[in-house]
């Protein structure tokens, strides 16, 4: 059974490609792909919130 600092680490870890991808997205003009992206950063950002994790330095897209 995996730690809550394992737990946390792998949850940053997705949070932070979601945004890449957003990026890249936004970027891109891709409006479908980025919704569907944002489900994804909203629902990592709720559980990374309710583990406690500071999002100020990590959160690029800020929405």
């Amino acid at each position: 059974m995996p730690c809550n600092g394992e737990i946390i680490e792998r949850n940053i870890i997705e949070f932070q490609k979601i945004q890449a991808h957003m990026m890249i997205a936004k970027d891109e003009n891709a409006t479908r792909t980025y919704a569907s992206l944002k489900n994804d950063y909203f629902s990592l950002k709720a559980v990374l919130n309710s583990l406690g994790v500071n999002l100020t330095d990590i959160d690029r897209i800020k929405e």
